[in-house]
Order: structure tokens, then sequence, then C-alpha cells
């Protein structure tokens, strides 16, 4: 099978998956006060999709990120919200780039066959921001381990995974070295107690995120994934994954929100005629269109550099800031052409649009993608 017979195949059976949780689930999860969806992430799971990228050998479906990326469109494609689940896509890249081998063996296998959930990644804080080397959350080697203080926002389905990648401080208080002085933790969140403790934060949208405190978290040694003090870079090594993906969500939703317009300015009429017919319509869509299928181009060139092992840095961040700028653009010509029935929570363009909008500000802001851009691909000066 050539790789696009593998890509439609793909589209198709997660197509197939994603008919069985249409609008009618999404919304009623939000009128039930923002319910996670249980049904949706266990149907994935079983059909092994959250699961594709973890090599053969411990159980996974050992496919690339082009794969993934084509899963993640067709659901958010399909009118579905894949937040509440991605990151087990890329977290278990941090095993296995960099976990020990015993951290393989135990845990890949697990997350694989659904036993072990990883969907939390507790790197942002409160008064570090988008500013990493600034965080403040301390692990203290001890002698039988390490212990951990400190505080964590903005840490998505933390309450729903059983596991949780942590980045934390390892340098001394007195010589702090900003990104040089961070490490990484596997943190088993059913072994922690009250050591962690969550409060949920609030969003405007079906999305699970919560403030994480952590207090006297008691870690084994085998706990440190990694070296120590090199955590950062290996956080860094799962980024341009993370942009890929996140870009195939947005180029999904600009899909759904081209897809649905399409059709109702077909089949609306006023004034005798479809409003389709109007340019008033035609021409945001159109172009909406055209920046959605370059955007596009961007993603798979992105996807096939990373899988080829080459450097991707800077085309995965421009398949990213290009494909949420697409989305968000699909999202506008949508309410135009629905007009006031955009805002009507049957037509579901009101949902997708507040789900879309993140996709420009997380996991990384356009703006910090700007700067990289400028500075890595222009040659200038850095700006912050």
């Amino acid at each position: 099978m050539d790789t696009d017979e593998t890509l439609q195949a793909i589209r198709e059976s997660v197509r197939a998956i994603c008919t069985r949780f249409d609008g009618s689930y999404w919304q009623e999860l939000e009128r039930e006060g923002s319910q996670y969806p249980i049904a949706f992430v266990d149907a994935l799971t079983e059909s092994g999709w959250l699961s594709l990228l973890i090599p053969e050998e411990y159980g996974g479906g050992g496919a690339g990120i082009t794969e993934a990326g084509v899963v993640l469109e067709e659901i958010h494609r399909s009118g579905g919200n894949a937040n509440a689940c991605h990151a087990q896509m890329y977290t278990m890249g941090v095993l296995l780039n960099h976990g020990s081998k015993e951290q393989r063996a135990r845990y890949l296998p697990e997350i694989a066959s659904g036993n072990l959930r990883l969907q939390a990644f507790a790197v942002t804080e409160p008064d570090a921001g988008s500013d990493t080397s600034r965080i403040r959350t301390r692990a203290v080697a001890t002698d039988d381990g390490f212990v951990v203080n400190g505080q964590k926002t903005y840490i998505s389905r933390v309450e729903f995974s059983d596991l949780m990648i942590l980045l934390a401080r390892t340098d001394d208080p007195k010589d702090e070295k900003g990104a040089q002085g961070l490490s990484l933790f596997l943190v088993d969140l059913r072994e922690a107690g009250d050591a962690v403790q969550l409060q949920r934060i609030p969003m405007t949208f079906n999305h699970h995120t919560y403030q994480v405190f952590i207090s006297d978290l008691k870690l084994p040694p085998e706990s440190l994934v990694g070296e120590l003090h090199k955590g950062f870079r290996h956080i860094i090594d799962g980024w341009n994954a993370e942009r890929i993906l996140v870009s195939s969500e947005a180029i999904g939703d600009a899909r759904f929100f081209i897809d649905r317009a399409t059709t109702y300015a077909t089949q609306r009429r006023v004034f005798d005629r479809p409003i389709g017919m109007n340019q008033g319509v035609q021409f945001p869509l159109a172009q909406a269109s055209a920046r959605l299928e370059a955007a596009d181009l961007m993603r798979f060139e992105a996807a096939r550099r990373f899988d080829a092992g080459q450097r991707c840095g800077p085309e995965a961040n421009m398949a990213k800031l290009l494909a949420s700028q697409a989305s968000w653009e699909a999202a506008n010509a949508a309410v135009t052409t629905f007009g006031g029935n955009s805002f009507a929570v049957e037509y579901d363009i009101e949902r997708k649009m507040r789900e879309t909008k993140l996709l420009e500000i997380a996991p990384v802001s356009n703006n910090l993608i700007l700067s990289y851009l400028a500075q890595h691909v222009l040659g200038l000066d850095r700006s912050y």
C-alpha cells in the first residue's frame, strides 16, 4: 500500500469512529457542564490511534508524524476535538527518546495497550508563562530520590491521566542556570496522593486544564527521565512534533468550517437564489480555502522532514503559524456565510470557533513563532 492509500485508509477509519460522536455528542458534554469525552477517548484508544507513534516492539502502531497528523486532522474535520487526548501522541516521545531502557519497557507497552494514560505534561507556571527558563518548581535530591515542591498552571487532562511528565529545577538555588538547570521526571499520579492537588480552570469551551499544586512530592531515583539538568533540551526535541500535530488539528478545523459553509451556502436561499452565488459569501471562503491548502503543504513538508530525521524546526513552526491562521480565517468566513445562525448551538460553528482560536495561542503563541522565524530563518537579532 503506497503512502496516499495508507493515509486515505486512515482517514476513512478515523471518520467511521467520529460518526459515532457527532455534533450532538459534543454539545451534550458542554450542556452537562463541560464533561470529559470519555467514550470518545476510549474509542480512539481501543482502535489503537492514540498509540500510533509508539514503536511496534512496544505494542504501538510504529507509524510516523505524517500518519498521526492525519488522524488528528480527520477528528477535527469531523467536528470533534482531539485536545482531550492528543498529548498521548507526543508526550510518550520523551520516554521513547530519553527514557531509560527500563522506563521504556515498563511504561510504553502499558500506554500502547490503554492500561496507562500519559496525557499530562507539566511545564507552564503562573510566573513564567512562555519563558520556561524562569520556572520555580524545584526537585531537591535526597538519599532516596527527589522531593518536589511548586506550582504548575494550564496543565491539561491531568485529572484523566495516570502519568505526568514534570519539568522542575534541579540546579543549586544559589547558582540557578536558567534552562540549563532543569530536569524531567515521570510522576505516577496514582501514587502521588495528597502531594499533588488539582484545581480546574474554567474555560470558554470544553477543555480540561488545571492548576497543579505540588507539596513535598516524593519521587524515586528512577523517576528521572534522561540526564539530570538536561530536561529543557529533552522537551525541545518534542516541540517540533507537537507543532506539526497541532497544525494538523488546525487544518482539520479549517476543513470543517469550509465544508459546512459551502454546503450551507449551496442550500440556503435568500431573494430566490442560493447565498453561495453572492461574491460576498464566495470570496471569503475561496480565500480561506487557498490559504488552507498552502498551510497543508507546509504541514506535510514539516512532517516529511521530521519522519526522515531531518532538521525541521522552521517548517514545523511555519506549519503551526500558517495552519492556525488559516483555520481562524475559515472560521470567520463560516460566520459570514451562516450569519446569525453561526451563533446557534445546533450548527456547531460557534463551538468550533471557540476551540480553534486556542490554536493561535497554544501550545505556543504565534508571536513567539514569528520571533523564532525572524531569528533562525532571517538571521535577525533575537527580540526577547
